[in-house]
C-alpha cells in the first residue's frame, strides 16, 4: 500500500487512537500529517514537458547544458530547479562508458 494511501487512513477524531499512534501503526511520518501539501505550479508543469522534449532529443546532455538552452528560448531557469525537476521526473543523463584521454609524452 503506498503512502498516500495510508495517510489516507488517518481519522483525525478518533477517540482511542492518538494521530501520534496511528502515524506509528500506519508506518507514516507525523510531519507528512500535518504538512498541507503544496499545489502542483503550472510553470513547471508546462517547464516539465519542455524538458521532457530537449532530453528525448538530447539524452546525453546534464541539467547545465539544458538549463542554457531553456534559458535562451525564455525567462532564465536556474540549474538547481533544473536539477530538481529532472531528479522529479527521474532523469539522468547517459554517462560515456569511459572518458578517452589523449597520450602526452613525457618531457625530457
Amino acid at each position: 500500500m503506498s503512502v498516500p494511501d495510508r495517510r489516507a487512513m488517518l481519522d483525525y477524531n478518533h477517540a482511542d487512537l492518538s494521530i501520534r499512534r496511528q502515524c506509528y501503526l500506519l508506518g507514516v511520518a507525523r510531519s507528512g500529517v500535518y504538512r498541507p501539501r503544496m499545489a502542483a505550479n503550472d510553470n513547471d508543469l508546462g517547464l516539465m514537458r519542455r524538458i521532457d522534449e530537449l532530453f528525448t532529443e538530447f539524452p546525453f546532455l546534464g541539467s547545465r547544458r539544458l538549463a542554457l538552452m531553456l534559458s535562451k528560448e525564455g525567462p532564465p531557469i536556474n540549474r538547481k530547479r533544473m536539477q530538481r525537476l529532472m531528479r522529479r521526473m527521474a532523469f539522468f543523463r547517459m554517462a560515456s562508458c569511459c572518458r578517452r584521454t589523449k597520450a602526452r609524452p613525457k618531457a625530457g
